[in-house]
């Protein structure tokens, strides 16, 4: 048989860059389509992708070793008697009936709690039916990757401007300043801000004029690249950022442009607010003197075109949300917000909260709408903090956890107090994983089930396009057809849902996907603002799910909906030529619907219809903010890092991407390394309040005097688990080390930079 060419876009991360790879299948005898084996030749970029034009990361290539790995999970897992047994798909939904059905039975729903990882993000199976698995479980103990992540942003950005992923992204291609803090994308591409190809968006800035600064406790690859690099204290941006909107309005250069007037509230609340943090007042605590800060802060407003992007740096420290706000407190004031060149809102082509609705106006943005058991923090986005999971597990009472459903995710490394929360999951009466390996987290579950390769699934960017820095849409088919008796990720989260719902291990995942779409289509034509609001349901039920549709079913027909009622879709005839998902198929490169355009009004989803600058819940972290200036300057903090080639944990079990000299070292500077003793390579003992680890020492002056660093992710020495790859360059858990306590009281996130250790020099 011939080659084959099967374009998608690459799940690994939020580039969202084209692949083209090259499929070579053979006969294994004669007989029927099922004897023939599958082989994965070559991946490359896909020159004629319309976002990413042939640029791939290292990453990307390696989905053929993820797709042939021998330790991914290809059986449901069941533990019996302490080990994991392969079982049939019909004795998994058996156990997970009797385990998930006992613990409803006599502890209630409340009792279930569930964790969704970040994977999830990059999935449309996991983006269309993980509301529907939390939604039939019932249960508000509801915890994910978000709170170790981005939700400071998402907080910030729906008080400011009314949902949660109505966030301002940099517009990079068109930009002339472009300041940066806590972000890396020479290493991780963009966050919260999608486009292939973040490096060479950067070089095209200097490359036509144009200037970058970097604002990062280490020398990262971007800040190597960068015009400007500020050592900051770590945890200290939202005080850095604060004395930049202090010192513009000082100057009089405040200034939210013409276009903005009209749609703004709260500009002088929050030049009195910030009056207390001077350039002076700063300079000690951040460790950036106070010219520097003036300066940056003026050449903002000067510029004829600028931006301020902050990401993950900015976000998982103590005053996260605090400093997201900032962040577009100072895009806003610099007369950088909704204009070409500066901080731009997306508009994605799938509909999305900042495109449904009424333009321009909204119920807004709440948190605190539930509070945890133990402890009584609130929720945010829907969700508790995971830093919390632990004790929510172990403490006795009624709502107390007994059992986890973990969709995609291994908190065990990812989440603060690691140990804590590996020790709570073994207390559990039940845990069943969503999981493609058995790994730190999924070792404690009763009952693993496999996803299949991403090679058998279908993909689009559901969540992430909500941030891209063009309007594009590419759809990917499945490269391969399901093996028999497999199930799809969606029917797989779909049954969970079924069987949570007390529907028994038989249940028909396709009765819950038809419920769901149903009640889909009811709610989108009750909504007065669509393109279809009152039209009949069963007519756009049968345009979605038809013959002449392709009889679709699951995700993709629910993508379908989506991408029709969006901005640039069909609206079922009402836009002839609008795009729909038979229209993206149609383009296997992808369709470009063109650059950041001006959004604000219709954008803004407030109750006031402005954008609210000063929130009263933000300003009333300021006190606390101003307190920090207090903080020991001599005290030794902890940041994290990442990798190019990494992606958080679960990508380590690839050779080719760990491979190499050992990644997993603690940075140190070298007047720390001879403060301490030690050489380069040399073990180091790390201690936090709650944990302690041993790492070989890095030295090198591309961190701050008395900061350290250790990348996320590692620890893979845990016995139960089977990734033999990961095993081998096990690393050290930096989350070993976090604290669960230390969490941004506005948004839960957690806090995993800024964490003060001691350092001793170890022996072997």
């Amino acid at each position: 048989m011939a080659d084959r060419i099967a374009l998608r876009t690459c799940p690994l991360c939020e580039a969202g860059c084209g692949l083209e790879i090259t499929v070579r299948e053979s006969a294994r005898e004669a007989g029927t389509r099922d004897s023939v084996e599958h082989t994965v030749v070559r991946i490359r970029g896909d020159m004629n992708d319309v976002f990413s034009k042939g640029y791939l990361c290292p990453k990307g290539s390696t989905l053929k070793q993820l797709h042939e790995d021998p330790d991914r999970l290809r059986q449901p897992m069941v533990k019996r008697n302490g080990t994991h047994v392969a079982v049939t798909w019909d004795e998994a939904w058996a156990e997970v009936d009797r385990g998930l059905g006992a613990v409803i039975a006599t502890h209630g729903r409340e009792s279930i709690g569930t964790y969704l990882g970040n994977p999830g993000a990059h999935n449309l199976s996991a983006m269309t039916f993980n509301r529907v698995l939390l939604t039939a479980i019932g249960s508000r103990q509801r915890f994910s990757a978000s709170s170790v992540d981005q939700v400071p942003k998402q907080v910030s950005a729906g008080f400011m401007f009314g949902t949660a992923v109505s966030v301002p992204v940099p517009d990079l291609d068109r930009t002339d300043l472009l300041l940066m803090l806590g972000a890396n994308p020479y290493a991780s591409n963009g966050s919260l801000a999608t486009a292939p190809d973040w490096p060479g968006r950067l070089e095209a800035i200097r490359e036509r004029g144009g200037r970058i600064i970097v604002v990062d406790p280490r020398l990262s690859r971007t800040a190597e690249s960068a015009d400007e690099w500020l050592a900051i204290r770590p945890g200290t941006d939202a005080l850095l950022l604060a004395a930049m909107v202090n010192a513009v309005f000082a100057a009089g250069r405040a200034s939210v442009g013409d276009h903005l007037v009209e749609h703004v509230n709260g500009l002088r609340e929050v030049e009195g607010a910030l009056g207390a943090f001077t350039p002076e007042a700063v300079e000690a605590a951040v460790g950036i003197d106070a010219a520097t800060i003036r300066r940056i802060a003026l050449e903002l407003c000067d510029a004829n075109r600028a931006a301020v992007y902050g990401r993950i740096g900015t976000c998982t420290v103590s005053f996260g949300t605090t400093a997201s706000w900032l962040v577009d407190v100072l895009n806003t004031v610099t007369g950088n917000l909704d204009v070409v060149g500066g901080a731009m809102f997306p508009l994605p082509v799938a509909a999305s909260p900042t495109t449904r609705g009424k333009p321009g106006i909204g119920k807004g943005f709440k948190t605190g709408r539930g509070k945890t058991r133990v402890r009584g923090f609130p929720e945010a986005l829907g969700e508790y903090p995971a830093a919390l999971m632990a004790e929510e597990i172990t403490t006795p009472g009624t709502g107390q956890i007994r059992a986890m459903v973990v969709v995609g995710g291994n908190p065990v490394l990812s989440t603060p107090n690691s140990g804590q929360l590996d020790d709570a999951l073994a207390s559990l009466d039940f845990m069943v994983s969503v999981d493609i390996y058995l790994n730190e987290t999924s070792r404690h579950a009763h009952v693993i089930l496999p996803a299949p390769s991403h090679l058998y699934r279908s993909h689009y960017d559901l969540a992430l396009l909500n941030f891209g820095l063009r309007s594009v849409a590419n759809y990917s088919a499945p490269v391969f057809e399901l093996p028999p008796g497999v199930p799809d990720e969606w029917e797989i989260l779909a049954k969970l849902a079924a069987i949570a719902q007390g529907l028994g291990a038989d249940a028909d995942p396709a009765t819950v996907d038809e419920v769901t779409i149903r009640s889909l289509i009811e709610s989108t034509v009750r909504d007065e603002s669509c393109v279809i609001a009152g039209r009949n349901p069963d007519d756009i039920y049968e345009s979605l799910s038809g013959p002449a549709n392709g009889s679709l079913r699951g995700p993709d027909r629910i993508l379908d909906l989506f991408l029709r009622i969006g901005p640039f879709g069909d609206g079922f005839g009402t836009t002839p030529g609008g795009v729909t998902l038979a229209e993206l198929k149609r383009h296997p490169h992808g369709m470009d619907f063109g650059a950041l355009i001006p959004r604000v009004p219709e954008v803004l989803r407030t109750p006031s219809g402005k954008i609210e600058l000063a929130p009263p819940v933000l300003l009333s972290d300021l006190p606390r903010l101003e307190a920090s200036l207090n903080q020991d300057p001599n005290a030794v903090l902890l940041v994290g890092r990442r990798h190019l080639r990494s992606n958080n944990s679960w990508m380590h079990n690839i050779r080719v991407l760990v491979k190499g000299k050992a990644r997993c070292t603690l940075q140190i500077h070298p007047d720390d390394a001879a403060r301490l003793g030690v050489k380069d390579g040399s073990p180091v003992r790390i201690t936090s309040r709650v944990g302690m680890v041993v790492a070989p020492a890095e030295i090198t002056e591309g961190i701050r005097p008395r900061v350290v660093s250790l990348p996320h992710g590692w620890g893979h020495d845990v016995p139960g688990t089977r990734q033999g790859i990961a095993h081998e360059f096990a690393g050290v858990n930096s989350n070993v080390l976090t604290d669960h306590e230390a969490i941004d009281p506005l948004s839960g996130n957690a806090v995993l930079n800024g964490i003060p250790v001691t350092l001793a020099a170890a022996t072997v």
